[in-house]
């Protein structure tokens, strides 16, 4: 048993492939651009890569890149190519446009809630000013509302 994991050992120049070089069975070179961006611990992550962009296409991407910005450039691909995956038509835009619309939507329901905290402190405060009388506090009162709708098509 030793001796034939001993010959696998020896007959595989890198025992330790990376994910890309797994999935496409060949042997994984010391200098594999790929290796250090697919490491073997995620396979997934180079099968979502090569579905959508293909192996030769990353490499070339890769390979046009400064040293420096290939990792960024490897985790830009392996994300929009796992969302494009998820979502073939929209990708990585789709799940930006629906974070775009919840915070649309926050927005709004933080604006309301302001309003109402607007409208529930003026009714609260004692009315100081007595002598303009009962009308002229009920216009105070809207106009206060008014001044804190500076959201109007969010309501």
């Amino acid at each position: 048993m030793s001796t034939s994991y001993s010959n696998l050992s020896s007959n595989d120049s890198n025992p330790r492939r990376c994910a890309a070089c797994k999935y496409l069975r060949r042997r994984c070179a010391e200098d594999c651009i790929l290796s250090p961006y697919f490491p073997a611990s995620l396979p997934q992550r180079f099968a979502c890569v090569h579905k959508i962009f293909g192996a030769s296409n990353v490499t070339r991407m890769l390979q046009q890149l400064p040293v420096d910005q290939r990792a960024q450039a490897a985790d830009a691909i392996a994300s929009e190519a796992y969302w494009r995956v998820q979502d073939p038509v929209y990708g990585s835009v789709g799940v930006i446009n629906l974070l775009q619309q919840e915070i649309y939507m926050n927005q709004r329901e933080l604006a309301r809630t302001q309003a109402q905290i607007a409208m529930y402190t003026a009714q609260q405060q004692p009315t100081e000013v007595t002598n303009f009388g009962p009308q002229q506090d009920s216009v105070t009162l809207e106009r206060t509302f008014l001044e804190f709708n500076h959201f109007p098509n969010l309501f």
